[in-house]
């Protein structure tokens, strides 16, 4: 697998405020990678670090086989990391003729991107008349003109409603179908979780979790359970070693699995202790609970 970044041991600091912490991890081509954390994360620093944008305190980062200037390789990053800027009284592909020149790609690619993210119809439509989400598409397609191997997204569906958010997901799924490695910061788990295929989660500038989403999701999950005698049953569980948290809340006992455990080997299990259930339920944690566990852990 084509590494497109490495990130070792990156540390920003402004001031007493330590921004990002020793952060390291690699992008792969052709997967969508999510940074993901709360407000004052780190996220934006991180990315401004790797657009050169922002001076690193120390660590290190390279771009592609290590030998390439960061200089040289921006030239096959798009990035949008603030509100899209256009001239409000140039049409659209006004607009990207003069970024084609900024960037000396041909304007022969406008048409192609402006498909892309649906705008192709309002080509001839000053900047000045898009709503919020047509203005981000604008920038994805300009973003998109040097056909870069990797595509930078802060926050991209920030202040948009729900029409434009969808929008701009679809836009995203179809640019990484086609090849395209995609790097998105965001605090919304429902954007990772829809979008991405690996996460980088930071809290307070520091690396918790680095892998697959999927990995994420692949808790043991847990058990949601009712019985006549429930202290007894909780009792019985919380002695279980296959069992960690075990919880009572509106009459319904949780307990969240160490180890994997199927519904009709603890449906046994109890009634060899001679509980019967009347209520038995086994659900995977969602990524928001494994998100939560994991920050309130830490």
């Amino acid at each position: 697998m084509q590494t497109i970044l490495t990130v070792t041991n990156l540390t920003k600091k402004f001031g007493y405020l330590t921004a990002v912490k020793d952060l390291s991890f690699t992008i792969e081509k052709g997967n969508v990678y999510g940074i993901l954390g709360p407000n004052g994360s780190g996220k934006s620093t991180t990315l401004g670090i790797i657009l050169n944008v922002v001076n690193r305190t120390s660590g290190n980062f390279s771009w592609f086989d290590g030998n390439t200037s960061t200089h040289d390789a921006l030239k096959k990053v798009g990035a949008i990391i603030e509100r899209p800027n256009f001239y409000p009284y140039m049409t659209a592909v006004q607009n990207l003729k003069l970024v084609c020149k900024i960037k000396e790609v041909p304007e022969t690619k406008i048409q192609e991107k402006l498909e892309l993210v649906g705008l192709w119809e309002r080509k001839d439509s000053k900047f000045k008349t898009f709503s919020l989400g047509m203005k981000q598409r604008l920038a994805i397609a300009s973003a998109l003109l040097n056909d870069p191997e990797i595509l930078i997204l802060d926050e991209p569906t920030n202040g948009l409603d729900p029409q434009g958010i969808h929008q701009i997901r679809q836009i995203i799924k179809k640019i990484a179908s086609e090849g395209t490695t995609i790097l998105l910061a965001s605090h919304l788990l429902d954007e990772v979780e829809k979008v991405c295929s690996h996460v980088v989660i930071l809290r307070k500038g520091e690396k918790l979790y680095s892998g697959p989403v999927d990995g994420m999701m692949a808790s043991h999950g847990f058990f949601e359970l009712r019985a006549g005698d429930m202290e007894e049953l909780k009792a019985l569980l919380e002695k279980n070693v296959s069992f960690g948290k075990v919880e009572t809340f509106n009459g319904t006992l949780t307990a969240y699995l160490k180890e994997e455990m199927d519904a009709e080997a603890l449906n046994k299990f109890l009634y060899d202790k001679g509980i019967v259930l009347s209520h038995l339920v086994k659900r995977k944690e969602s990524l928001e609970e494994q998100f939560l566990n994991l920050t309130n852990n830490k």
